[in-house]
């Protein structure tokens, strides 16, 4: 029985048409597919950003533990969150990088010089490598300039430092990993990081700074010889892409040298003139 309302209104009755449903889009067979695809890259900068939320947290809480925030921690409880923080570290690292190559790398490049203190952001770098060092029994030694405050752009300088640093350790067993600055003259200095790893293949040294090449084995900074080649998508393949976009950016080039049971160095020379000459 109709309602007042409806006899009132007198609604006409109007039959409803028939809904088209579009046809699904066909589901891609693999990740190599998702990642060719026209929102491949996307795709990629969306998972980064999802990794680097998980892994901020996971930083924040193993330092605020090996703080003693939650209680009194021992020695051994202390190195094994050290070894914690480092890996999240660098996991987080590799996200930045990801996003950071897909926005054209150049944002962390400050718009002015400022100054700085080149020993604070060396014991920062060290800091951040020291854990997995130590447990790799790979000592880090550190060169600091004369003087040492300077003016330059500091927060890219420390993102380079730190990645190069990072793959020295990761790639060195035994010896030691250097990080330095080398004065050339009054304004300028050479910075470098050196390990005595295996160092690196020559025949991959070309494709050195691709985010994403095709290795065998690792051994160095970079990758030593093998065989059995496979996709690398490694600090080593996107940290150098990013290192190398922002020492470009800074106005240097980064090199490298390397020698079979020498080990590696990757070094650039930047324009830091002394604070106190430029205030």
């Amino acid at each position: 029985m109709p309602s007042a309302t409806a006899a009132q209104l007198d609604w006409p009755v109007v039959a409803a048409a028939p809904r088209s449903t579009p046809a699904p889009e066909p589901e891609p067979q693999d990740l190599t597919a998702c990642l060719a695809g026209p929102n491949g890259l996307d795709l990629v900068v969306e998972l980064a950003h999802d990794l680097r939320s998980p892994l901020t947290s996971i930083l924040f809480l193993a330092e605020a533990l090996q703080q003693g925030q939650g209680g009194k921690v021992t020695p051994e409880q202390s190195r094994q969150l050290g070894l914690i923080y480092s890996a999240a570290l660098c996991l987080c690292a590799t996200a930045s990088d990801v996003l950071e190559l897909a926005r054209g790398g150049n944002r962390l490049v400050d718009r002015t010089p400022g100054p700085f203190s080149v020993a604070e952001t060396f014991e920062s770098v060290r800091s951040m490598i020291q854990p997995i060092a130590e447990e790799k029994g790979v000592a880090i030694r550190l060169v600091h300039p004369v003087p040492e405050r300077r003016v330059g752009q500091a927060r890219a300088l420390s993102r380079v430092l730190l990645n190069l640093a990072t793959n020295a350790v990761k790639f060195t067993d035994s010896g030691f990993v250097e990080v330095s600055a080398r004065p050339l003259d009054g304004r300028r200095l050479e910075f470098s990081v050196r390990d005595t790893g295996a160092g690196i293949d020559p025949a991959l040294l070309r494709s050195l700074y691709q985010p994403v090449r095709l290795v065998a084995t690792a051994g160095g900074v970079g990758l030593g010889a093998g065989t059995g080649g496979r996709h690398h998508f490694s600090s080593s393949g996107m940290g150098l892409a990013i290192c190398r976009k922002l020492v470009t950016a800074m106005g240097a080039e980064l090199e490298v040298e390397t020698r079979s049971n020498w080990g590696t160095r990757f070094f650039f020379e930047l324009d830091c003139p002394p604070a106190s000459a430029a205030a």
